[in-house]
């Protein structure tokens, strides 16, 4: 790494970095907060490696916007590729910056010191002086841009063993957001339709007010909420407005017929982003086909939740954001303030992938907090978080591509439809939080966009990594859906990939070739290769097994982004009544390594959730609103589901970094889809890939 690195630049002062107490702990700040994947744990031991310091003299402080840097987003597996170089940047300054003033103290010079455990000292000497001891001649206060580039040491301490700091918390029932209190800590709820286009007209405030233990009713035009002494008499309370609420419906749902048909009556905002000379010589084969997966939520199990006090005019936020600083900016819009008169304090939430609730609810508390003029820790119903937080997207993709008579692909085109997948609060120049256009004085949402490219959101992966001939890639935006819609993992490589990968198994069977052999011959690049060679061989790929009788297996293959982590997936399948995922494999290579188990945990969960979404997922509506405001209406992969798992690790010798969190999601859903085509001859293109479809496509 020769350049100080861009989310280093843009945060150049080590004191919103490193924090050196006086207790032998080094505090350390990262923009990137943690979501439950692991990633401040992997930050850690980058900065501890450059400092020359042990695991445990780590303190690993919450990312803040009065003290941290800001590195914007914690998404799109950018948390070690990007957030990891800056850290290893600055971490190698600090320590360059102690080695000089520890030469002085010791009477020698920097290049003669060697630093271990926190402690300088010269080289065949034992006296020595620590970060601690020099704190009072170190300035953190100086910036990198001033400093001439480190030397980084490289590497890391983990010897594979590594343990997650954060997880002592969280075993222990106090390390969520939801465990936070103080004795003046009073609880919040709100009210909210069972219909996204229903806005609240008025309600009965006089039997809430008078629940013992209500301290208020909150009304600011369409918003309601309520704030109690508990949130028992919270919930209470809000279940008797509920019974006296007047909604005004503004517009009516389109049919929901589960294939996305509500998209034929959208109009797109359509950009043909690749567009090659196509070959105008009739070819032996030519195939089309369409895809489809639906709308999908965030599912957590957690519900979203967010702590708000003010105090003389400033709002102080408690957030599971995935963006403080873009919350802090949209805050500060929702009320007038000046930035600074903002702070947002990350505190984590039982798991996030993308854009859930955790923003909504930040301004949910802020607005309850300000009418009483005190802490309020506001909190979404299970009903609230699978209905209001956005969803990932639906998408339709639509292939077709021609082989020519050696049986490769020479002409390859790729359109997909589907709402944004980028509706994150700080994006345009309005409000994207949810209550902010119900107030009185209502903010506008940003202008439709979405994720551009080279990373890409509806059209993310939609490029294929294989040698296809002339490619055309077309990207149609479609307005705001049916369902609000934002960033969920992956994006639109869930289902880009999904259908790249399908049809290259239908292409082979056309061409009557092997899908490993049709994918190796379609494949120059190298990485790519290796990991597809890798686990063929891992999960023992045989050419001659025919499949059928209800057992199969399937392929599938991407590199996540076209930039990021590469991962290559082989799913063995038995079909009967259900579909019972018997063994999942997986080769992946995500650059060096940091913390290889938080690593192999991301896969892991990465490949349970894509075959929960690809087997089960699927949220819709009614006429009379959302479909899903329970888990009874939301199945996902229960545990006795989860099939084996093995993953191998390959990556070239010093490789950097690549994000590997998102990298499965594309992959295991397309080789699930083949798997089920190889047991039984059919192919069902829609997800989810339930049993009723199955048996339709067998039937058809």
């Amino acid at each position: 790494m020769s350049e100080c690195p861009a989310n280093l630049k843009a945060n150049p002062l080590l004191s919103r970095w490193f924090r050196l107490d006086e207790r032998p702990l080094m505090g350390v700040r990262s923009g990137k907060v943690e979501l439950g994947q692991g990633a401040t744990t992997a930050l850690a031991m980058i900065a501890a490696t450059e400092l020359g310091l042990e695991l445990d003299q780590i303190d690993i402080l919450a990312a803040d916007t009065a003290h941290g840097p800001d590195e914007g987003y914690t998404a799109g597996s950018f948390s070690v590729e990007h957030g990891g170089s800056a850290m290893r940047w600055a971490a190698a300054q600090l320590r360059e910056l102690a080695a000089q003033a520890a030469a002085t103290v010791l009477g020698t010079t920097a290049d003669q010191l060697v630093v271990e455990a926190g402690q300088f000292r010269r080289l065949g000497h034992n006296e020595g002086v620590t970060y601690w001891q020099l704190r009072d001649r170190i300035n953190l206060g100086v910036s990198v841009l001033d400093l001439p580039a480190p030397v980084l040491r490289g590497g890391t301490i983990d010897d594979g063993h590594t343990r997650r700091p954060d997880l002592v918390g969280k075993l222990s029932g106090a390390g969520f957001i939801q465990d936070m209190t103080w004795p003046d800590l009073l609880h919040g709820r709100v009210l909210r339709p069972d219909h996204p286009q229903d806005r609240l007209l008025s309600c009965d405030d006089a039997a809430a007010k008078a629940l013992a233990g209500v301290v208020a009713v909150v009304r600011d035009g369409h918003f309601a909420g309520v704030v109690a002494q508990s949130d028992e008499i919270a919930l209470a309370a809000i279940a008797l407005l509920r019974r006296s609420a007047q909604w005004q419906r503004q517009a009516e749902l389109p049919l929901d017929d589960g294939l996305n048909g509500w998209m034929d009556q959208a109009s797109p905002l359509s950009t043909c982003f690749l567009d090659e000379a196509q070959p105008d010589k009739d070819l032996p084969i030519r195939h089309a086909a369409r895809y489809s997966r639906p709308f999908i939520a965030h599912a957590s199990i957690g519900p979203a939740c967010a702590v708000a006090q003010w105090h003389d005019g400033q709002l102080q936020v408690w957030s599971h954001s995935q963006g403080i600083y873009p919350l802090r900016r949209q805050l500060a819009r929702t009320f007038g303030l000046e930035a600074e008169h903002v702070q947002v304090t990350h505190a984590h939430g039982a798991g996030c992938y993308g854009h859930n609730g955790a923003d909504d609810v930040a301004l949910d508390a802020a607005l309850l907090a300000r009418a009483v003029k005190a802490p309020v820790m506001c909190l979404w119903t299970r009903a609230d978080e699978l209905s209001w937080s956005p969803f990932g997207a639906a998408m339709r993709m639509e292939l077709s591509a021609g082989l020519d008579e050696s049986g490769q692909i020479v002409a390859w085109n790729h359109a997909v439809w589907s709402p944004t997948h980028l509706a994150r609060p700080g994006f345009g120049d309005g409000v994207n939080l949810l209550a902010a256009g119900d107030l009185a004085q209502p903010h506008a949402r940003p202008p439709l966009a979405d994720a551009p490219r080279p990373q890409g959101g509806g059209d993310r992966n939609a490029v294929p990594l294989y040698d296809v001939g002339a490619r055309k890639i077309t990207h149609h935006l479609l307005p705001q859906g049916p369902l609000r819609s934002s960033a969920l993992r992956a994006l639109g490589a869930h289902g880009n990939v999904f259908a790249i990968e399908s049809f290259m198994d239908e292409l082979a069977a056309l061409a009557g070739r092997d899908p490993l052999e049709f994918r190796l011959a379609h494949l120059s690049e190298p990485r790519g290769r290796a990991v597809v060679e890798a686990v063929a061989k891992a999960a023992q790929w045989n050419q001659d097994d025919p499949g059928g009788e209800g057992h199969g297996r399937g392929l599938g293959f991407a590199r996540y982004k076209n930039l990021g982590a590469y991962c290559a997936v082989v799913v063995e399948v038995e079909v009967a009544e259900t579909v019972r995922l018997v063994k999942v494999t997986a080769a992946v290579d995500a650059g060096e390594v940091i913390h290889r188990d938080g690593l192999m945990n991301q896969i892991e969960g990465g490949i349970i959730q894509a075959a929960s979404w690809t087997l089960k997922e699927a949220a819709g509506w009614t006429q009379d609103g959302f479909k899903t405001r329970s888990w009874a209406d939301y199945p996902i992969l229960t545990f006795s589901e989860i099939p084996a798992i093995e993953i191998e690790l390959v990556a070239p010798e010093g490789a950097a970094s690549l994000g590997g969190g998102e990298c499965a999601a594309g992959p295991v859903a397309a080789a699930i889809g083949n798997a089920i085509a190889h047991a039984l001859g059919v192919r069902v293109r829609d997800m989810p890939l339930t049993p009723e479809r199955i048996t339709q496509a067998i039937h058809a």
